[in-house]
């Protein structure tokens, strides 16, 4: 960010984005005045017009070399908007809401104009060279960010699978049925069952069940289909994403499913050490350090909270399928036969170990010690 700023007239803006309007607040080169405009949500046309006019004002009064920086904080509006301000020739940086500096009083003030000044203020800061302002949002390509979709997919439609059986369970318990009746012979089930005090079923509640059984089925059926797709893409599409794949299921105890989600919410990117990879999923300590006292705290949980939940439970597996590693050895002689809080908290450090073994194993071709390689 530094660099551009060799050229003579730079023109900041931030965009303060909300559902129903877009605050866009600006600084001219030649002036220390805010100025704000308000375009409506998605209308990227009045916006790309107020970019176009804002470029030609400063062009006329101090040339034609103009930098025009803009910045929006990461959200629900995702990545298309910095793609159409990045080919529009604007340098455009969006930014990790968590990350910027506020006050820290009891009532902070709260409107759209407040936070676009101050993200206004943040990127003038950033593009001078403070790199410690705020954190910027590495932007995926649409390639990258199109393949999150599939593991993404498959997570939500498992969670609507269990809220679904849940669902059905739950109704079954309110008449004294523990058992599900299977899904195959789902109507004589239902016609032999009976509730706890011999009773058969209501006839609502036999329907309500029935829709949710065909529910359930859809979604099944829906979870194969994903499945089925990903599949045909691992084998259709050579692509450095699905090579990664490939290397993980290597390791026994990875799944298609769990090395999915690794290879594409965290190895599609490159780190530099393994404080960098702990750091992006979260998983490393917080550190505290005041006079006489330094010491870390417990994880930050400040990243990638897909990813991070999905090395935890990693972790678990691994102690069931790689019984025998270095990784395992160490968890057991750290714990023993402890339970209940200490253990939860020593499978989280072992996924962070974890974490770097199997970036090493990507990255170097480092198997983890003593780990056992699927046939």
């Amino acid at each position: 960010m530094s660099a551009s700023t060799t050229s003579p007239a730079v023109l900041h803006l931030a965009l303060e984005l909300s559902v129903t309007s877009w605050l866009i607040a600006y600084r001219l080169p030649w002036s220390d005045k805010v100025r704000l405009q308000r375009v409506s949500a998605g209308d990227s046309a009045a916006l790309l017009t107020l970019v176009s006019d804002l470029r030609e004002k400063v062009a006329a009064r101090m040339g034609p070399d103009v930098t025009l920086a803009s910045c929006f904080e990461a959200g629900r509006d995702g990545f298309w908007l910095h793609r159409l301000l990045t080919d529009n020739g604007v340098i455009n940086h969006v930014v990790e809401p968590t990350s910027i500096l506020v006050t820290r009083g009891a009532r902070r003030a709260k409107t759209d104009r407040l936070d676009a000044q101050g993200l206004l203020r943040v990127l003038a800061a950033a593009f001078a060279g403070d790199r410690e302002i705020c954190h910027m949002v590495r932007t995926p390509s649409v390639a990258e960010e199109d393949d999150k979709r599939p593991h993404r997919e498959r997570e939500y439609l498992v969670q609507e699978r269990v809220r679904i059986e849940n669902r059905i369970a739950a109704l079954l318990a309110t008449q004294g049925v523990l058992k599900r009746p299977s899904l195959r012979t789902w109507a004589s089930d239902l016609d032999v069952l009976r509730a706890g005090d011999g009773r058969p079923l209501p006839p609502c509640l036999r329907a309500e069940l029935d829709r949710l059984r065909r529910r359930l089925l859809m979604t099944l059926e829906m979870i194969r289909e994903v499945e089925a797709a990903r599949e045909q893409a691992m084998e259709a599409h050579d692509t450095p994403a699905n090579q990664t794949v490939k290397a993980l299921c290597k390791l026994r105890g990875l799944g298609d499913n769990f090395s999915a989600v690794l290879a594409k919410e965290v190895f599609y990117r490159t780190f530099d050490n393994r404080r960098q990879i702990a750091a992006y999923l979260g998983l490393a300590p917080t550190p505290f350090q005041s006079g006489g006292m330094d010491r870390d705290r417990r994880i930050n949980r400040a990243g990638n909270s897909r990813a991070r939940k999905t090395m935890v439970q990693l972790a678990w597996l691994w102690l069931r399928y790689q019984p025998e590693s270095g990784l395992a050895q160490w968890f057991r002689g750290r714990v023993g036969e402890l339970q209940g809080r200490t253990r939860r908290i020593a499978i989280v450090a072992m996924a962070r170990k974890l974490l770097i073994a199997i970036w090493r194993f990507i990255t170097g071709g480092v198997v983890p010690e003593g780990a056992i390689l699927a046939a």
